[in-house]
């Protein structure tokens, strides 16, 4: 008899079950994507692709690929300039939540992506996460062209990320788990938010209450699929007429 978890088995037991076992095969990409969600490698490898690509455009005209990567033609026919978006460029809208401002900015925003990102991946699967992440990138996006400068450029995946904690706090709340963690940890990024000078508030509270919006639809429509898409599908549309019809009412 060989011994076992719980009690004994025999040898032709065990050979019986290990033979109808898989063992796992697959490494590199396929094994990180299983770890951390496809997705959420996507969306970062993204956004590097798109930092990569405005280095390039910044050195074409002379400044530092690094360090003023936001100098170049590409970042500034992709940032969120509410003016322009009211004047037709609605692209800009989703475009500027894949642009960084130098390497920091994309090192700590892509670190959070992958923490947040591939738990919220586990909890509701590829194609959920990514409807509210690009929910919550059109709701801060509406809230910077509601509340910020006409012509203060806005970048960076923080709306989206906002979201992703928003969607977090949901699904803790549906599992009933503590939020404590999470509460203190959006604390410390609104505080960051109001006293960091640059930062866009309104941009990570719109994508917060985007978030915390889509997945909401989620999570209370679970059990009809048409209900989920028609619902993300409708909160996404009302975003955007709502950033391309409403003018911008105050400055914070």
């Amino acid at each position: 008899m060989v011994p076992a978890s719980v009690g004994f088995q025999c040898p032709e037991c065990v050979r019986a079950g290990q033979a109808g076992t898989r063992t796992p095969k697959g490494g590199g990409l396929r094994a990180a994507g299983r770890r951390w969600g496809t997705a959420t490698l996507t969306l970062i490898a993204i956004n590097v692709a798109m930092f990569v690509a405005t280095a390039i455009s910044a050195a074409t005209v002379g400044s530092n690929p690094l360090t003023h990567n936001y100098d170049s033609p590409l970042f500034v026919d992709l940032a969120q300039i509410p003016v322009l978006v009211d004047l037709g460029e609605w692209w800009r809208l989703v475009t500027a939540a894949f642009l960084h401002i130098g390497p920091l900015h994309l090192v700590l925003n892509m670190l959070a992506l992958l923490v947040f990102g591939s738990e919220l991946e586990r909890a509701f699967g590829r194609w959920r996460f990514l409807a509210v992440y690009f929910v919550s990138i059109l709701g801060g996006a509406t809230a910077v062209q509601l509340f910020s400068g006409p012509g203060t450029p806005v970048a960076g995946a923080s709306t989206a990320l906002y979201g992703l904690l928003g969607a977090l706090g949901v699904v803790l709340i549906v599992r009933k788990q503590d939020l404590r963690g999470l509460i203190t940890l959006l604390v410390i990024n609104v505080l960051i938010s109001v006293l960091v000078p640059g930062i866009s508030v309104a941009g990570h509270l719109g994508g917060f209450v985007a978030g915390v919006l889509s997945a909401g639809v989620l999570v209370l429509a679970r059990k009809n699929r048409p209900l989920q898409i028609g619902g993300t599908a409708v909160l996404a549309v009302a975003l955007v007429v709502v950033a391309l019809t409403v003018p911008t009412i105050a400055v914070l």
